[in-house]
């Protein structure tokens, strides 16, 4: 079964030590992915949870401990899948 991407933010800064971006998706668990760098030499967190309260949450707690940049969500075709 493939994730179905729910939602995605990124912080709005460019550059591969300053670039923060998080990933809700949804399979039969809910995925967090969280990517702290760019898309090469980035380093990716992942977090499952049962509940889309307790995935929601864990994306508040990330966007609030990042103090760079200001985050929006992607939408469209800007909402690429998280890193595998």
């Amino acid at each position: 079964m493939a994730k179905e991407l729910v939602a995605r933010w990124w912080n709005g800064t460019w550059g591969r030590l300053t670039r923060r971006d998080v990933w809700l998706a949804r399979e039969v668990r809910w995925h967090v992915v969280a990517r702290a760098g760019d898309s090469e030499t980035g380093k990716v967190l992942r977090w499952q949870f049962d509940t889309e309260d307790e995935a929601r949450r864990m994306v508040q707690r990330l966007m609030h401990a990042d103090s760079g940049g200001q985050w929006r969500e992607h939408a469209g075709e800007a909402a690429s899948q998280p890193p595998s």
